[in-house]
């Protein structure tokens, strides 16, 4: 390109109007602006492409041919300009959200439900990621943001806002319903066969410390690659199991599945919304995150 965007600007306007004045009012610009930029248009590409009259400027024959190509270029930029404009906004667009499993469960669908409701034509592209999946998506952009449960090890690169604390609990099957007469102790539990997610996970991290802490090992017998998966099993009587309390909520009610009381206390989890530190969230991903603190 011999010339810059906004002398071709210009002449698409003077081209379309057929007059300096009418095009320096579209443009919000002034007359010797637009005349300027003309000759300076005109300069560069080495012809003359208006003729001048009392009644205004019609177009030389190498005008027409620039002006032919000239309106598509403008009009797919403007096309592509409002189009960008309603992406970025709440008339359409798509937010990329990476969630785990506890996350889903805890804030995301609630969130959905209100948020579809206010802005029904934005679209979602739900990822089921790991902790550690979940922050690797955030800082290569492959999602907007996460939403995570803790614990968690980030860096500068990213920000985590707090969204809802969760509290896990100890569920079992009929048949160690008698566990449930008195608080059971975590020693008493390593006796019993324990259902847990498997090594590659943060929760069974978690888990491996508040044992250690009173001096045990966390073994379990049974290791699952999802929550879901823990409460069935505890379900058929294969095993005792940690999951958050409102994936149980249904089957504590029902009898189907009865909540042990511990004698150590298990700390409130929390999950968290995960962002690039340097990366600003599009506007209905801003809205989303706005519906998600509140």
């Amino acid at each position: 390109m011999t010339t810059n965007f906004e002398n071709y600007k210009t002449f698409y306007f003077v081209a379309k109007y057929g007059n300096i004045t009418a095009a320096a009012e579209a443009l919000f610009s002034e007359q010797p602006n637009i005349t300027r930029a003309i000759k300076n248009l005109e300069k560069d590409l080495g012809c003359v492409l208006f003729t001048r009259s009392n009644k205004g400027v019609s177009l030389t024959p190498e005008g027409e041919k620039l002006y032919r190509r000239v309106s598509i270029a403008y009009e797919q930029i403007s096309a592509a300009e409002e189009e960008l404009a309603r992406y970025n906004g709440l008339d359409e667009g798509i937010i990329r959200i990476g969630v785990s499993e506890t996350a889903l469960h805890e804030v995301l669908l609630s969130a959905l439900v209100k948020y579809h409701t206010l802005y029904p034509k934005i679209k979602f592209n739900l990822i089921n990621l790991t902790n550690i999946q979940a922050i690797s998506a955030t800082k290569n952009q492959a999602v907007d943001f996460a939403l995570i449960a803790t614990p968690f090890d980030t860096d500068k690169t990213i920000t985590s806002v707090p969204i809802k604390k969760f509290q896990d609990i100890v569920v079992c099957g009929e048949r160690y319903k008698y566990l449930t007469n008195e608080k059971v102790s975590f020693k008493e539990l390593t006796k019993h066969c324990i259902i847990s997610l498997n090594k590659t996970t943060k929760t069974y991290e978690y888990y491996s410390k508040i044992f250690h802490k009173y001096g045990l090992s966390f073994s379990p017998d049974i290791e699952v690659s999802t929550s879901n998966q823990i409460l069935p099993i505890a379900q058929n009587n294969l095993g005792i199991g940690f999951v958050p309390a409102s994936f149980a909520e249904k089957e504590l009610a029902s009898g189907e599945v009865f909540r042990l009381e511990t004698e150590e206390v298990i700390a409130p989890r929390e999950v968290c919304l995960i962002k690039r530190s340097d990366f600003s969230l599009s506007v209905a991903a801003k809205a989303f995150e706005k519906i998600l603190k509140n």
